[in-house]
């Protein structure tokens, strides 16, 4: 079994353990009554994370990129990009969006001593999250159960 897939197998195994104990945290922190509708928010935002999170990662990435191509033009001379890829550097938009422009490539035709931007594509994306997972980290650790005072009074 590879490393890869055991680190799968690990989370997926994480993720389940995490939702098996979900109610009982959560009835220990506000209470049985109302653990059913608290749960069911919990999984909706716990979902909704799981859709938004990976595409603000992606578009990040993307806005990365498009920095990241934006500076190397500024670098390569005009008539070498019209030789290598057909096109002037006006139409670049259309060239990235067809995938015939990458940084790859732009590099290949770059003068010597020009740094490589691909190691650094992630850094916005991957600083994103660590930012947000902070913030959560923080605002789960503010988290503590209600106070009994605030409990419905049983009616005899």
């Amino acid at each position: 079994v590879s490393t890869q897939s055991t680190g799968s197998i690990a989370a997926i195994s994480m993720f389940g353990g995490v939702y098996a104990v979900l109610p009982a945290y959560e009835s220990d922190l506000f209470g049985t009554k109302y653990v059913g509708a608290n749960h069911g928010k919990m999984l909706l935002f716990s979902s909704t994370a799981a859709l938004a999170g990976p595409t603000t990662f992606l578009y990040l990435r993307g806005l990365s990129e498009k920095a990241a191509i934006t500076d190397l033009l500024s670098k390569i001379d005009p008539a070498v990009f019209k030789e290598k890829f057909g096109s002037d550097v006006s139409a670049v938009d259309a060239l990235i969006e067809a995938k015939t422009v990458t940084v790859a490539k732009l590099m290949e035709i770059a003068p010597p001593g020009v740094m490589d931007p691909t190691p650094f594509l992630y850094d916005t994306s991957f600083y994103s999250i660590a930012a947000a997972i902070s913030i959560g980290a923080v605002a789960h650790a503010m988290i503590r159960p209600v106070d009994p005072k605030w409990y419905e009074k049983v009616q005899k």
